[in-house]
């Protein structure tokens, strides 16, 4: 073990993104499940007791605009905007993931208008997605399609309406290539929507470069948010005065304080809200979101493919052959920021590696996962979980 522990010693003396670990709350345990839940970024729990004694102990309602929460939606949705590739003006924070993708979903199909009754959905989704897909479906009157995504553009016709695609799987890690899909879906004259979970704050996204028409994502793993942070709606630019939301709340009114009887949607991205926003758990994010100043987003994408070319170097250097099987694609451009292994006893073989100061996480029946955060996640701590998931397997 001594050469690829060396390895890993010059790896981070060389990492330019070494110092960003010290802005996060961590410990001596090897944290890879990055991709379910972020680490506390340390600037959070100073700003969120000013949120709670000073903002709202004493300023109490002053401080919808004196601390700015009326504006914090579309103010971190500008802050979450060059992450994912976006133009200010074109995400809004608040709400699920799962409220967003049906927003998302159900104006997408809006925009497509009368003769386009289908909507296709990746057979592989996240099971929420799916879930929402069909309910769409139902209250839309289209017909439902599960399609793998490679598929995809073999699968599109005059028919279809809107495509909900996952840049990433979140079960084998593996990286769908969004250009490509996006072309094809607007060749078919159809509206793209992509669930960003497992790709905002790991690897480039290009949402304006690529034309996506509209996406969503949480932020609670790379973002690291903080559990059951909001999630976010981007709507491109020129779709926005078109946009017609499936829930148009109060706050997303043209006047919100008018209180009229009859709805007009606001301008731009603020049709994406609904309600009252959940201001403590949302400015928890803005300031997490702090941690990502000064960093380019290439650079973690190259370290997130250094650290799992590592991580499966190591694997194969230490567990016994057989042991397990790679399910995440070993290209660089069919590869998120995860690594997942197929193993006989997952369930248990994960219980081990938490008890050993290895956290990753198990998916059914026999998967498991491995999340690599490039901010705080460095070569010694993917040298060391490999070995003690080698010494656990023996």
């Amino acid at each position: 073990m001594s050469e690829l522990r060396a390895r890993a010693e010059k790896l981070d003396a060389a990492d330019e993104l070494a110092h960003k670990r010290a802005a996060f709350v961590l410990d001596d345990v090897v944290y890879l499940d990055g991709n379910s839940l972020g680490a506390l970024p340390a600037v959070v729990p100073g700003r969120v007791e000013d949120v709670v004694r000073r903002q709202w102990g004493e300023l109490r309602i002053r401080s919808w605009e004196e601390s700015g929460w009326w504006t914090a939606p579309e103010r971190i949705g500008d802050r979450i905007a060059p992450l994912v590739g976006a133009a200010p003006g074109q995400i809004v924070v608040g709400d699920s993931t799962s409220v967003n993708v049906f927003k998302a979903l159900v104006g997408a199909v809006r925009l497509a208008g009368g003769g386009r009754d289908e909507i296709v959905v990746d057979a592989t989704t996240f099971p929420t997605d799916g879930y929402i897909a069909e309910s769409a479906a139902r209250m839309t009157g289209c017909t439902l399609r599960p399609v793998a995504p490679a598929e995809v553009p073999g699968a599109l016709g005059q028919r279809t309406a809107a495509v909900l695609l996952n840049h990433v799987d979140y079960r084998t890690g593996r990286l769908h290539d969004l250009p490509a899909l996006t072309a094809a879906v607007h060749a078919a004259g159809a509206y793209a929507v992509w669930d960003l979970c497992h790709t905002a704050g790991a690897l480039p996204v290009g949402l304006d470069a690529h034309g996506v028409d509209l996406a969503v994502g949480c932020t609670y793993k790379y973002l690291n948010g903080g559990p059951g942070s909001p999630a976010y709606l981007y709507v491109r630019a020129d779709l926005q005065d078109r946009f017609d939301s499936p829930l148009p709340g109060w706050t997303s009114h043209a006047e919100p304080f008018g209180m009229r009887a009859a709805y007009e949607p606001a301008a731009g991205a603020l049709r994406g809200r609904v309600g009252t926003p959940d201001i403590l758990s949302m400015l928890a994010l803005e300031a997490a979101l702090e941690v990502w100043d000064g960093v380019r987003v290439e650079a973690v994408r190259a370290k997130s493919l250094a650290l799992t070319d590592f991580f499966l170097e190591c694997v194969a250097e230490y567990v016994p052959e057989g042991r397990v099987e790679c399910l995440t694609p070993l290209a660089h451009a069919e590869r998120g920021s995860q690594v997942a292994l197929r193993c006989p006893d997952a369930g248990d073989v994960m219980k081990a590696l938490a008890e050993r100061g290895v956290i990753g996480d198990f998916r059914a029946p026999d998967v498991l996962r491995f999340g690599f955060t490039p901010l705080y996640v460095g070569f010694a701590d993917v040298e060391r979980a490999a070995g003690v998931l080698a010494g656990t397997l023996a």
